[in-house]
């Protein structure tokens, strides 16, 4: 007679990145996230929020041009295209925005006027909020299993820490 228990499928565990995508650190930020998603797969969520500073004058709209991006179904390919070429970002502004855009076959028109109409500004205001509710005030920010992770003076270590975590919200379930 054989087990017809349901299997479920396991829920992946969640990493909030609370970044901008204009800060060198968050780009520095990029090898530990491709990392975790080689060891992890889909067993791990990275999720983008969003935590412009002011200092970078470009990252609020970089982050409303990310909410496009997810829109058309290209949030991670796109984070990282802007990540990689802050200083890009730094001289052009906006039309380096738009431009990564259309580099990577989305509707850089419909780029455009997003961040003209402004229709993703509640979601990085929300981001940016919440944010600020728990603590963050550094950036790049790690958020798993309630645990908040400031990787905004120093990353070393925050990997391993990620991992660990991880390792063992897995085994619990797996329990």
């Amino acid at each position: 007679m054989s087990d017809s228990s349901p299997v479920h499928p396991a829920i992946p565990v969640v990493l909030d990145v609370w970044c901008a995508l204009q800060c060198p650190d968050c780009r520095s930020a990029l090898d530990d996230l491709r990392a975790l998603r080689a060891r992890y797969g889909d067993r791990l969520e990275i999720r983008l929020r969003h935590f412009p500073l002011e200092k970078h004058k470009h990252a609020f709209a970089a982050a409303q041009a990310a909410e496009e991006a997810a829109e058309q179904g290209q949030a991670w390919p796109y984070v990282e295209a802007v990540l990689g070429r802050v200083e890009e970002l730094n001289r052009k502004g906006e039309p380096f925005l738009v431009e990564v855009a259309r580099e990577l076959g989305l509707d850089a028109e419909e780029f455009d006027t997003a961040l003209i109409d402004g229709r993703h500004i509640l979601i990085v205001d929300a981001d940016q909020a919440e944010g600020k509710a728990i603590g963050v005030t550094g950036i790049p920010t790690y958020v798993i299993d309630g645990e908040r992770l400031d990787g905004g003076k120093s990353q070393a270590g925050l990997r391993e820490r990620v991992e660990e975590i991880v390792d063992r919200l897995l085994a619990g379930q797996e329990a």
